[in-house]
């Protein structure tokens, strides 16, 4: 469904967006009269409130709609893949209203549209997509960022949006010309900290534009790595069996908790499993501690090479 929008356009993910939040993480399109693919507006969800909070995550799920309530920031619904309505709460931050708008929201948006929203970072080598796969913290978007600071391109950071063409080929569209990386990533890099916005106010996670080293085309995707941090005592990389794959494709896809009374189950799996047999994948180790990513970064492109 394409809706009429007289306000500025944005794009991402490959699609044309109309907010009435501002989002200056996004590429503009204009702000002439068009259509646009999806439609971000305010309106008062707050009767929806009691219900939310005795739900577990405060998360409502069907098949045309995902509610969810982020307590002192807002109600959000998402419906149909075209729509994004949020009901902030008074005094909200509206750093921390986009946060959730660019992330869970996407997310949601990617999964109605039967586009599978994998959580990680993806980045081009040699016309390539390959992606970082992981839980928060286990350092995806630091890898990341090493691989643009020895000349590689970025795709998308966060939510990886992948598709799945007639032939059977999956292609990475790329989202949006940012980073988000903590303090201790800006260290390791020697970036000074006092260049770049925090997410919200007092984060030590800083919002990094990287328009410079950022592909605005999708690539098809070659690999997939999945990084873990363990009690190893050093990085270790191992591909990964097909019996494996199924089970890595699910507990990374972005917002999985989503899956269950969207009616997206039975698509999830046929997608997981046509991805799983084209794509070579690989799980990552490294140790808790000490900063191994510019060893995991050669790694990685010794395995790609071999």
């Amino acid at each position: 469904m394409l809706i009429t929008a007289k306000h500025d356009i944005y794009t991402a993910f490959g699609y044309s967006i109309q907010s009435d939040i501002p989002l200056p993480e996004l590429k503009k399109l204009g702000s002439a009269t068009c259509t646009a693919d999806i439609f971000i507006r305010y309106a008062d969800l707050s009767n929806n409130r009691i219900r939310l909070s005795e739900l577990p995550k405060k998360v409502s799920v069907t098949e045309d709609r995902i509610m969810f309530w982020v307590p002192d920031v807002a109600i959000f619904a998402v419906d149909g893949g075209t729509s994004i309505t949020i009901s902030p709460e008074q005094n909200a931050d509206e750093d921390k209203i986009r946060l959730y708008v660019l992330g869970t929201c996407m997310g949601a948006v990617l999964l109605q549209r039967r586009v599978l929203p994998l959580h990680g970072s993806a980045i081009v080598i040699d016309n390539k997509a390959y992606a970082f796969v992981g839980h928060s913290g286990h350092g995806k978007s630091t890898l990341a960022s090493a691989f643009l600071h020895r000349g590689f391109h970025l795709l998308t950071d966060d939510v990886i949006a992948v598709t799945l063409d007639h032939r059977n080929i999956p292609y990475v569209t790329p989202s949006y010309p940012q980073q988000k990386l903590w303090q201790e990533s800006l260290d390791a890099f020697g970036m000074r900290s006092d260049r770049y916005r925090p997410l919200f106010e007092r984060e030590t996670k800083f919002a990094i534009p990287v328009d410079s080293r950022f592909s605005a085309s999708a690539f098809p995707l070659a690999g997939i790595f999945e990084l873990m941090k363990t009690e190893c005592s050093h990085a270790e990389i191992r591909p990964v069996g097909k019996l494996e794959r199924l089970p890595l494709l699910h507990r990374h896809t972005y917002r999985n908790f989503f899956l269950p009374n969207s009616g997206l189950t039975s698509w999830h799996f046929e997608t997981t499993a046509r991805l799983a047999g084209v794509t070579d994948f690989y799980q990552l180790r490294r140790p808790l501690h000490g900063q191994t990513v510019h060893q995991l970064t050669s790694m990685i492109l010794d395995t790609i090479k071999g």
